[in-house]
């Protein structure tokens, strides 16, 4: 299937330098793709000269005068920034010339200009980021990371079943397990609003888990882990620096003498398979779920290597319907709701 793939080439970090190199490489990868490359004309086909490749058919340029920082207010990105690279593309999708976008840009940005353009999808109240965390099992998908820090029993219930019908569509799993993220696994444990979640949930018709911890995320107990804005982005910070800081106490630890130093050349192998187990480049590029279009953040920061599978991921939702299914389990839902 042919998947024309918007690309927000301004956004992130370090802008043209990684988002066209990881759409050529994706390119070769996928001779099925064609890339719309948005943002400041002159650097990008600069960019694409440099790497010895044509814009053409498979390369198109779309120049966009203006770019949003990755410190802008959303309202101003929304309401003063018409022709930045990030409205451009997703404003793509919308017309249907590109079936997803891709941004590492500002993320309240791409949320508000993707809400206000593309709108929800019907029963979707709110859109959420959804992104995948690996687990001592394989990987975990989590949402909301941040898109909705206040949230009902309903929206949560919404939650679920868009990561139940990601997973199904994208893995392949009939029934993905759906966890609800709480301070104990007891239903008299947590808020008003995640106790009344739970009910929804075990109503729901959904292979619904019931109640899991903060340890449960990387245990792998459940396909999906529903939970809060607030509460989500807190976990995936957390889970953020706790990597960061291993990383440092290892390379002190081994750096620390000439025999930690033997000792770590001796262990080099294992630590290379851990270092590509846990890799987070291989697990970038969030879903903002409930859109009536694909849209998919890339980390700020990501390289290459790592905003190539946020590109993979926009390609993959494209390709098995997600949307489409989400669209159709939401209906199932409300008729559902309407004859009880």
């Amino acid at each position: 299937m042919d998947v024309t793939v918007a690309i927000d080439c301004m956004g992130g970090d370090h802008g043209v330098r990684v988002t066209v190199p990881a759409a050529i490489e994706r390119s070769r990868m996928d001779p099925q793709c064609r890339f719309i490359l948005v943002g400041l004309e002159d650097a990008i086909r600069a960019e694409l000269t440099g790497a010895g490749v044509a814009a053409g058919d498979r390369f198109i340029v779309r120049h966009a005068s203006e770019v949003v920082t990755m410190d802008e207010p959303p309202a101003n990105a929304l309401r003063g920034k018409k022709n930045s690279s990030m409205r451009v593309a997703i404003d793509l999708v919308k017309s249907g010339e590109a079936q997803a976008c891709v941004s590492a840009g500002n993320t309240g940005a791409l949320m508000a200009i993707s809400r206000f353009v593309l709108k929800t999808l019907p029963g979707i109240d709110r859109p959420a980021i959804a992104s995948i965390l690996p687990t001592a099992k394989g990987h975990t998908h989590i949402l909301d990371l941040g898109a909705n820090v206040d949230c009902t029993a309903e929206h949560l219930l919404q939650f679920a079943v868009m990561g139940a019908e990601l997973v199904s569509s994208v893995e392949h799993k009939p029934r993905p397990t759906i966890g609800l993220l709480n301070i104990g696994e007891e239903d008299i444990k947590g808020n008003e609003v995640v106790k009344n979640a739970a009910v929804l949930l075990r109503e729901s018709g959904l292979n619904f888990y019931g109640n899991v911890e903060g340890d449960d995320i990387y245990k792998g107990t459940t396909d999906v882990v529903v939970c809060d804005g607030f509460v989500g982005n807190v976990a995936l910070k957390t889970s953020e620096g706790l990597a960061q800081m291993l990383r440092t106490y290892l390379r002190e630890e081994f750096g620390r003498n000439w025999l930690t130093k033997l000792a770590g050349l001796i262990a080099m192998p294992v630590l290379n398979a851990f270092k590509k187990r846990v890799d987070h480049r291989r697990y970038n590029g969030a879903s903002l779920l409930g859109l009536r279009g694909v849209v998919i953040k890339s980390h700020g920061s990501a390289d290459i290597f790592g905003y190539g599978f946020a590109i993979e991921h926009a390609i993959s939702e494209v390709r098995t319907g997600v949307l489409a299914h989400i669209t159709e389990r939401m209906a199932a839902q409300e008729t559902k709701v309407a004859t009880v």
